[in-house]
């Protein structure tokens, strides 16, 4: 039998992520899962130099970003997935699919949820997918959830 003790959620506080991690509550409620809520922001390139050294006010962006974040995750799930739910919240800086990479395989996480934009073929090439990147590097499963598609339907 499959065993999923902790989950985590990753979101970009998206429609997208939403839905994604209505998947991730009802997995967690269903296996009993610690559900890991991870946000990561990228900060903007605009405020750093190509020196390496940033410009006069990084750290306070950093900050401002990394509250905010924070913030935002304390408002998910909904309150009916909170009484139900015990969650961890994480607000990380940095490069998306590398730092979800790597709390993946800190915390030891048995399953991935997240959303995927379906963008088209041509900003993908250009872009490449978040999600695509972290199922190639993923320590576990990871579910990927479109924003159209299967739902919940109870019998």
């Amino acid at each position: 039998m499959i065993k999923l003790k902790r989950i985590m959620a990753a979101t970009d506080f998206s429609e997208c992520s939403d839905h994604a991690l209505r998947y991730a509550c009802e997995f967690a409620e269903t296996f009993g899962a610690e559900l890991h809520l991870v946000n990561v922001t990228e900060p903007p390139a605009a405020a750093y130099s190509e020196f390496g050294i940033g410009y006069v006010g990084v750290e306070k962006l950093d900050e401002d970003l990394q509250r905010g974040a924070e913030a935002k995750l304390n408002t998910l799930p909904s309150q009916e997935w909170q009484a139900k739910l015990k969650i961890v919240r994480k607000a990380i800086l940095g490069s998306t699919f590398v730092e979800l990479v790597q709390y993946a395989k800190k915390q030891d996480i048995d399953m991935i949820v997240l959303g995927t934009h379906g963008r088209g073929a041509i900003a993908h090439m250009l872009m490449g997918s978040t999600a695509e990147k972290v199922v190639r590097k993923a320590p576990c499963p990871v579910l990927t959830v479109r924003p159209e598609g299967h739902e919940f339907v109870m019998p």
